[in-house]
């Protein structure tokens, strides 16, 4: 394009490559690429000068000037590229990596003598009480190739509460219809109510992979008869290729997550309703599971 004689100046403005402009033109469109260009690669100053010449044919007649400011066009087109070839690979490195797990796919049973399983509350809002679970039993199917497709069941027996209380509980609690603490956080109806509910399960629906040693799982936690969906921050600890003892592939995850208990239809009380999971264990590959 070329701009003939403005009050008695000529300027001249051509572009060589129109390909060129026009690509630039519709990258300048899209949002993100947009943004970064305008802000820190190119400005434009278009100012819209109308002549005022006696000459009719001059009159109304736009003149821009364009200045680009610190690069060349060359280098901003340069950068232009830059940018498109980094948003090209966007969705690859958005994906996060799979685990990096080499253990063979399968069935691998909870090792329960090198597993625990806490729980914890928050107490006159100053300290988190914390509860372990000396039983539960957990299976893992594991597919290290394709993370999301392993699952995991859980089940906990909700008589199993070990608090390590190191008082004299009857001496303290006289008027208590139990023998201990264990068994009354255990057996009360307004705690764990095992008489009623003797087991605590967690099923997963859900695996999704969030880095390379690290996933969420989410599945559905049934506490008190009543069934909602958790989700648990999984880390892949490690493996062997051979237990000491069993002498078949072991793998060892950890898992953390919470829950508002009293969704579950357990009363407020005297804690806070949120209850803490942390899980640490041992998985031992079940070479008789089909």
């Amino acid at each position: 394009m070329a701009f003939q004689k403005c009050s008695g100046k000529r300027i001249r403005f051509s572009l060589e490559n129109d390909r060129m402009n026009t690509e630039t033109a519709v990258l300048v469109q899209q949002s993100a690429i947009s943004r970064a260009v305008s802000s820190r690669l190119i400005h434009f100053q278009v100012n819209a000068l109308f002549s005022n010449s006696r000459h009719s044919h001059q009159q109304q007649k736009g003149l821009i000037h364009m200045r680009i400011n610190r690069y060349s066009s060359l280098s901003a087109l340069i950068a232009m590229g830059m940018l498109i070839a980094t948003a090209g690979y966007s969705h690859a490195q958005s994906a996060a990596p799979a685990i990096e797990a080499k253990a063979p796919a399968g069935v691998y049973k909870l090792d329960e003598t090198h597993a625990a399983l806490l729980w914890s509350v928050k107490h006159n809002k100053i300290s988190n009480y914390t509860v372990r679970f000396n039983k539960l039993e957990a299976t893992l199917k594991l597919d290290p190739a394709k993370i999301e497709d392993s699952s995991i069941e859980a089940s906990i027996d909700a008589t199993s509460v070990v608090t390590g209380y190191p008082a004299d509980y009857k001496a303290t609690h006289a008027s208590s219809p139990y023998q201990t603490w264990d068994e009354e956080i255990s057996r009360d109806p307004k705690m764990l109510n095992s008489n009623a509910h003797p087991k605590i399960t967690f099923k997963s629906t859900k695996v999704t992979s969030t880095g390379p040693t690290t996933a969420d799982v989410t599945g559905d936690l049934t506490f008190l008869g009543v069934t909602k969906p958790v989700t648990l921050k999984a880390t892949f600890n490690g493996e062997i290729d051979s237990h000491p003892f069993a002498g078949v592939p072991a793998v060892g995850f950890a898992a953390e997550g919470s829950f508002n208990r009293t969704e579950f239809g357990q009363p407020a009380g005297f804690v806070g309703p949120d209850v803490t999971i942390r899980f640490d264990g041992e998985f031992i590959q079940d070479t008789s599971a089909k």
